[in-house]
């Protein structure tokens, strides 16, 4: 009993010692993390009626969605949303409302996508309360 105490008490002290002296190194680059969540800081709005506070209107955005091959699957509205939320973020803007989404099928001209989802949006910055 007392040995089984002994050595607990050894690989707690092990254990504890170690853990003080670590440091992270990685690769991940923060301009990355912040395009990555940037349309979450974009907030959806149906119309200006639901702005709770002053708003800037900061102009017009869009958003694309692409189908490269025949055979792939169809333009997703969601990425293509996505995206405009992104481009709104860029314009800092806190709220977008969509005005539509329009598709685009091509044989194959000079864009890469066999077929295109184009969403627009206008771009608001909500003040903060």
């Amino acid at each position: 009993m007392i040995k089984q105490s002994i050595t607990i008490s050894i690989l707690t002290l092990l254990l504890s010692s170690c853990a003080t002296n670590y440091t992270i190194s990685t690769n991940v680059d923060q301009d990355k993390i912040e395009h990555y969540f940037s349309p979450a800081q974009v907030t959806i709005f149906q119309d200006e009626s639901e702005f709770n506070s002053r708003s800037h209107y900061l102009g017009m955005v869009e958003g694309e969605a692409c189908q490269l091959k025949a055979q792939h699957d169809s333009p997703d509205k969601i990425i293509a949303r996505t995206n405009a939320r992104r481009a709104a973020y860029q314009l800092k803007a806190n709220a977008i409302i969509f005005t539509g989404c329009s598709a685009v099928i091509k044989d194959n001209g000079a864009k890469a996508c066999y077929a295109t989802l184009l969403c627009y949006g206008k771009a608001y910055q909500i003040e903060q309360k």
